[in-house]
C-alpha cells in the first residue's frame, strides 16, 4: 500500500502550479562561488521562488540548468552542521548537471543529499473511477 504514495504525478503537478506561477530569482550565477564556502562552485544558476515560504516558511530554492524542461526532481540535503534538512527543486537540468549539482552538495562530511526524480504515475486512491 505505501508504493501508492510514492512519486505521484498529482504531487508533481502541485509543484508545477507554483513552479509556474512564481518568479526564479537567481542569487548565484553558474561557476560563481559560495560567499562562504568558496570551494562551493555552483554548476548551474541557483536561486529562489519569489513569493514562496509564506508564514515565515523558507523560501523554495532552485537549481536551474540549461534546458527548457520543467520539474526534474527535488534535492533533498541534510546537514548535521546546521542541524537542518531542506529540499531543493531540480528543474531544466542535464543528466551532467544534476550529476555536477550532487557533487558540489555531497563534497564535506557534515552535508549529503538525495535525488528524489520525478514520477508519473497517479495512484489506484486519487482516480474518479
Amino acid at each position: 500500500m505505501m508504493k501508492e504514495f510514492e512519486n505521484s504525478a498529482l504531487f508533481w503537478q502541485k509543484l508545477d502550479t507554483i513552479y509556474l506561477s512564481s518568479k526564479l530569482v537567481v542569487h548565484r550565477a553558474k561557476d560563481s562561488a559560495h560567499p562562504k564556502y568558496r570551494n562551493l562552485i555552483y554548476p548551474v544558476n541557483y536561486g529562489i521562488l519569489e513569493d514562496t515560504g509564506g508564514d515565515g516558511l523558507r523560501e523554495i530554492r532552485v537549481f536551474k540548468g540549461s534546458m527548457s524542461k520543467g520539474i526534474q526532481g527535488i534535492i533533498v540535503g541534510a546537514d548535521i552542521l546546521k542541524r537542518d534538512c531542506e529540499a531543493k527543486l531540480v528543474v531544466g537540468c542535464t543528466e551532467e548537471e544534476i550529476e555536477a549539482i550532487l557533487m558540489m552538495l555531497n563534497q564535506t562530511e557534515h552535508q549529503k543529499t538525495v535525488l528524489l526524480r520525478r514520477g508519473n504515475e497517479v495512484p489506484e486512491w486519487a482516480s474518479n473511477s
